[in-house]
């Protein structure tokens, strides 16, 4: 599924009044909070649906795979997302 068939979904889950930009902004919105929420809070928890957390990566040691070099990597911040038993169980 891709932004425009959230879309699409998120409109018809509305009613048959609710418009297209109506469903965008709802989408919009949801998305700005939930990238608010992780980064002032580094926690945004979705009871029956699933976590999103910051995650950190120690700066670590790689190697390119078109030279076989070694080459350092720094250290980086990540959002990961975990499933609520829930919808783990619905899958």
């Amino acid at each position: 599924m891709n932004k425009a068939e959230l879309i699409e979904a998120i409109q018809k889950n509305l009613g048959g009044e609710t418009s297209k930009r109506e469903a965008t902004e709802a989408l919009a919105a949801v998305l700005e909070a939930i990238s608010k929420g992780v980064k002032k809070d580094k926690l945004v928890q979705i009871i029956g649906f699933g976590t999103f957390k910051v995650s950190k990566r120690a700066a670590r040691t790689g190697r390119n795979p078109k030279t076989g070099e070694s080459m350092k990597i720094k250290a980086s911040k990540s959002v990961r997302f975990s499933p609520s038993s829930n919808l783990k169980a619905s899958l």
